[in-house]
């Protein structure tokens, strides 16, 4: 397992303490190898063929540096080394996870393919982002409507996806979906 990230600066810096946008700069890489305790690469350096699967966690920081999705929604642009590592991905016939958000992404770039982002109608007020379901139809793939703690697999594309936390849920039931994402994605690999 190695983790990656593209060296490119951050859209905007968020004080989640405060929930709002600083005025300091940061630098996707170096966040990440925050994140990861150092043990990263730049995502430019990444050799499909030295790994079996690739797995895109969520959150804003896809929606904002991976895409643009945060300003643009389905109209939005995909970071040219995103793109390039999903494309190798999908040619080379290995399995791709996305969760989170990050389905987006393959919706993006893979057209008709099958992903969720969890459920299509904002159910009990757990899914408030389910409009992206129809983006996401709207790009030409389908969007399966799927529980917090599962995932689905699009076989013909080996592209595996959960919603994590584009549902408000407590954190063991999207620490289940992730993990059938995972295990999924091992099976295809």
């Amino acid at each position: 397992v190695k983790i990656f990230a593209p060296n490119i600066e951050q859209r905007d810096v968020v004080d989640h303490l405060k929930g709002s946008p600083t005025e300091e700069k940061r630098n996707v890489l170096v966040e990440s190898a925050r994140l990861a305790r150092g043990n990263i690469q730049d995502l430019a350096e990444l050799k499909v063929g030295e790994f079996d699967a690739v797995i895109f966690p969520g959150g804003f920081g896809v929606a904002k540096n991976l895409c643009s999705w945060a300003v643009d929604g389905k109209n939005c642009t995909v970071n040219e080394h995103v793109n390039s590592t999903l494309q190798a991905f999908h040619s080379a016939k290995k399995p791709i996870g996305l969760c989170c958000i990050s389905p987006v992404l393959a919706a993006k770039i893979f057209p008709g393919c099958e992903v969720t982002v969890g459920q299509d109608k904002n159910v009990d007020g757990r899914f408030p982002d389910a409009e992206t379901a129809s983006a996401i139809a709207e790009l030409g793939c389908k969007h399966i409507c799927k529980n917090v703690n599962e995932s689905h697999v699009d076989k013909a594309n080996k592209i595996v996806t959960t919603c994590a936390f584009m549902c408000k849920a407590p954190l063991h039931e999207i620490f289940d979906g992730i993990g059938t994402m995972v295990q999924e994605v091992l099976k295809l690999a």
